[in-house]
């Protein structure tokens, strides 16, 4: 884990376990937190919750998928001592925040979020007319606030989700981030820096806001998320106090872009399960090669001496993810000269696939021998995510007003 924690290093990311995962997973997300969880404070949840939202008439299959997803997360690497990781519904500080937060967002924001009308579409055989559907963003935003996550990663088609995020906690912040003594609050907590450190603050401070200096503005911040004994809410009014505003609640996430490769299926499409198009991570060989042997290749080579055209071949696509240059130029030349067969062009692709999966199948089956260290990874992770939570919802509850029992 990075030596250098808080809001500004933390990452927050999640999956809906709604069945086993696939190379698409793999390559599309996993193999990113891999690396993540070693350069940022990552905080990875099953969404359960989430998965919720479009298959609620028949829940049956989550319960069983949320272990097997933690199993799987596991198998391939993702580090509990690096990482926490938990499941949504084990923190119900989500479903909190996530009321509170539906008292303060427009409707119109979440009927404007691009993939709200777009899986309406794909998911037609599904009644997705409710408010959990509608409202799954503003969780997604639940999600991601009460952890103060400073960067979520995603691909390109999911930063409006962020960007949502962003609105809901400048419009949470504006509401509720003036306390009535602000500026006595922010005074103290300045003299809490110690006397060097006090000074410096106030220098970086009076240059931002009577210059506009940017670079003061970051030294003054780089200076308050550093000390080690500021409690969370002065930190927050002292980058509120540096800026000339108020407290600042929830913290607004930055979308952290990350290549998502475009995994192909056995049918050329995108890997998903709603295609039908996937090998999964615990498939066992047997299943794995018979897939990849019979899956569709150009429609142009009928017989074995007719040239083919790699680029109209969903082998091909398996081939720039795992082949090296030597052996895509044997497959180029050799399936435009019909000078090597189907089968053949295949069996690099088998071997490679197959050579990633067998560690992780064979974590997959130590994971389900030793059930008691999944639940205490479980539980470890729940009260890290809870502590975490709580620490957020006590200054949402107190910036609200609702701190009077």
């Amino acid at each position: 884990m990075s030596n250098t924690t808080g809001p500004n290093r933390r990452v927050l990311s999640g999956m809906r376990p709604t069945g086993p995962l696939h190379l698409g997973h793999l390559h599309g997300a996993l193999n990113n937190w891999l690396r993540l969880q070693y350069e940022y404070e990552c905080f990875f949840f099953v969404a359960d919750w989430h998965a919720l939202t479009t298959h609620y008439e028949d829940p049956s299959g989550i319960g069983p998928s949320v272990r097997q997803m933690l199993v799987e997360w596991l198998a391939v690497g993702i580090n509990p001592a690096a990482a926490t990781v938990f499941v949504q519904s084990d923190v119900p500080e989500h479903a909190e925040l996530h009321l509170l937060l539906s008292m303060i967002t427009p409707l119109g924001w979440l009927e404007r979020v691009p993939t709200y009308k777009d899986q309406q579409e794909k998911l037609k055989e599904r009644d997705l007319s409710t408010y959990g559907f509608l409202g799954y963003p503003l969780l997604q935003s639940a999600d991601i606030l009460i952890y103060r996550a400073g960067h979520v990663p995603v691909g390109e088609d999911q930063v409006a989700h962020v960007e949502i995020t962003r609105e809901i906690a400048r419009r949470f912040n504006h509401l509720y981030g003036r306390e009535a003594d602000f500026e006595q609050r922010a005074e103290r907590a300045v003299r809490h820096l110690g006397g060097k450190q006090s000074k410096l603050y106030l220098e970086f401070r009076r240059s931002y806001q009577e210059r506009g200096d940017e670079t003061a503005l970051e030294s003054g911040r780089a200076l308050v998320e550093n000390h080690p004994r500021l409690t969370l809410a002065d930190r927050e009014r002292l980058l509120g106090y540096l800026e000339g505003i108020g407290r600042t609640i929830l913290v607004e996430p930055d979308a952290l872009l990350t290549p998502t490769p475009r995994v192909p299926g056995l049918d050329g499409q995108k890997m998903s399960k709603s295609y039908g198009n996937t090998i999964g991570l615990a498939e066992d060989p047997e299943a794995v090669e018979k897939k990849l042997r019979t899956m569709q290749t150009d429609p142009a080579r009928v017989r074995r001496t007719d040239p083919g055209d790699p680029g109209k071949c969903p082998v091909w696509q398996f081939h720039r993810m795992y082949s090296d240059e030597r052996t895509q130029a044997w497959v180029q030349e050799g399936c435009r000269s019909a000078g090597i067969g189907c089968v053949e062009c295949k069996q690099p692709v088998i071997d490679a696939v197959q050579a990633e999966l067998k560690p992780i199948r064979e974590k997959i089956d130590e994971y389900n021998a030793s059930p008691d260290t999944v639940d205490i990874i479980l539980a470890e992770g729940r009260e890290r995510a809870r502590d975490a939570a709580r620490e957020t919802m006590e200054e949402v509850r107190e910036s609200m007003g609702l701190e009077y029992r």
